[in-house]
């Protein structure tokens, strides 16, 4: 053999070898980077899955937890526990008319108003009309906001009762009386349809 058939069988191993490179460069490297790709994605879902376990091993404890705060708020008292809307607003406006009697005042009139849901809540409105002094009022916003189940006074408007005139004096003598009107809301569960 000559140098020059050495030189040739040199570059052809060179050549073959060069190309042996270049397929692991464009068809291997993709490859391998892809499995490990993969392979992270594989372990990246198995770490959800194991999370997700574990979330559902935890349901029944969280069911029996939500149910036991469910009879302990009931158990409180802070929604209304009647049965129908009608029932609930039949009690608001009994309450309000007791606790203003009680308080000395003199009820004008009340009136339900609709019924809006709220967060799985239903919003019981009703609109009062009354007339008594400042201490009538606070004693009645008091009985109102100290009371179980929950209330709260919104829209609240007061105003002043005209004076009567004096018939020697010609003059308006001052009162202490007040023209109040304002809202009594109450809550209770949503119903199930």
């Amino acid at each position: 053999m000559s140098r020059e058939e050495n030189l040739h069988r040199w570059l052809a191993l060179g050549l073959l070898l060069g190309i042996v490179l270049l397929l692991a460069a464009v068809v291997v490297a993709p490859l391998i980077s892809a499995a490990n790709d993969y392979r992270e994605q594989a372990e990246e879902l198995r770490f959800r899955l194991q999370r997700a376990r574990q979330i559902v091993a935890r349901k029944q404890s969280v069911a029996e937890n939500l149910e036991k705060l469910k009879r302990q708020q009931q158990a409180l008292g802070f929604l209304s526990s009647r049965d129908t809307v009608a029932l609930a607003s039949a009690d608001l406006q009994q309450f309000v008319k007791n606790a203003i009697a009680d308080a000395g005042g003199q009820l004008n009139s009340t009136q339900v108003l609709p019924v809006t849901e709220l967060d799985g809540l239903q919003k019981i409105a009703v609109k009062v009309r009354m007339k008594g002094s400042i201490e009538v009022l606070r004693h009645v916003l008091h009985e109102i906001e100290t009371s179980v189940p929950l209330m709260r006074v919104e829209q609240l408007d007061i105003r002043p009762v005209r004076g009567r005139r004096n018939r020697k004096t010609r003059r308006l003598e001052p009162t202490n009386e007040l023209n109040i009107n304002f809202q009594v809301v109450t809550f209770m569960r949503a119903q199930a349809l």
